[in-house]
């Protein structure tokens, strides 16, 4: 295996959420094609904003209303004139394009990874 090990505590530190999209707006300023989300993770930690270079493989309709999962507890980045809160999660298929990481059923928005 080469992945590094990592410890039960250094998981623990990530913060993965389940949040529904509000919002998808395209994203014109951004160097690879991408959209502005808008997620709903819930009373706990509310409305959070995310860029997703997710264009390849969803409509902004199909988009709307649809459960992901993010990481919460990052730094906010700043990318090109829109600064992005959160890290919606997901995995490249065979031309390294992303598929979003997306819970089996509806589950409440910020639920938490366990």
């Amino acid at each position: 295996m080469d992945t590094n090990l990592i410890s039960w505590s250094d998981f623990e530190q990530v913060d993965l959420r389940v949040g529904t999209i509000l919002e998808v707006e395209d994203f014109p300023k951004a160097r690879k094609p991408a959209f502005q989300l808008i997620i709903d993770f819930g009373a706990e930690i509310g409305i959070l904003k995310s860029s997703a270079q997710i264009t390849v493989h969803y409509s902004k309709e199909v988009l709307i209303g649809r459960q992901v999962v993010a990481v919460v507890n990052f730094p906010k980045k700043q990318i090109a004139n829109f600064m992005s809160e959160c890290l919606v999660t997901g995995f490249e298929d065979e031309n390294g394009d992303i598929i979003l990481t997306s819970v089996e059923r509806k589950v409440p928005n910020g639920s938490k990874l366990k």
